[in-house]
């Protein structure tokens, strides 16, 4: 039996260096300084032991993406809006986040491809190892 498109894992990709500038546009759109700024506003409103920092960016192969903060070990995350609280890794922290700034931006701007990039996000989170703590984080 071969795998089709829509059975196939979907997977994530590290942008290069020289990379980076192109990827805020294709992932946002022309919303793409709103949707960035909203990323690291929804990392400091659901982590408290987020600081700043370097963060790294991931195409998938489903043509979405993310951004995850570059740390080593795990992030304490509190969503109040749904009562989880746990800790996951960077990872899964940075698609948390990415996932809640593309559902606010697609909720303000009601653009298809904002819309699809959530979809693109969500069907990944949901193969990652995390995958239960990342639901429980967005419900």
């Amino acid at each position: 039996m071969t795998q089709t498109q829509t059975d196939a894992t979907i997977t994530a990709q590290l942008v290069s260096e020289h990379e980076r500038l192109g990827f805020m546009p294709r992932l946002f759109g022309r919303h793409y300084i709103w949707g960035e700024q909203l990323v690291y506003n929804w990392m400091r409103q659901l982590s408290s032991e987020y600081k700043g920092g370097y963060w790294d960016f991931y195409e998938l192969s489903n043509g979405g993406g993310y951004l995850a903060p570059r740390r080593e070990g795990a992030f304490k995350m509190a969503c109040a809006g749904n009562w989880f609280e746990g800790e996951v890794s960077a990872d899964a922290a940075g698609i948390i986040a990415t996932l809640y700034a593309l559902n606010g931006l697609a909720n303000r701007t009601e653009d298809d491809a904002i819309i699809e990039r959530y979809y693109q996000l969500a069907n990944f989170a949901y193969e990652h190892a995390e995958n239960g703590k990342i639901a429980a984080a967005i419900d």
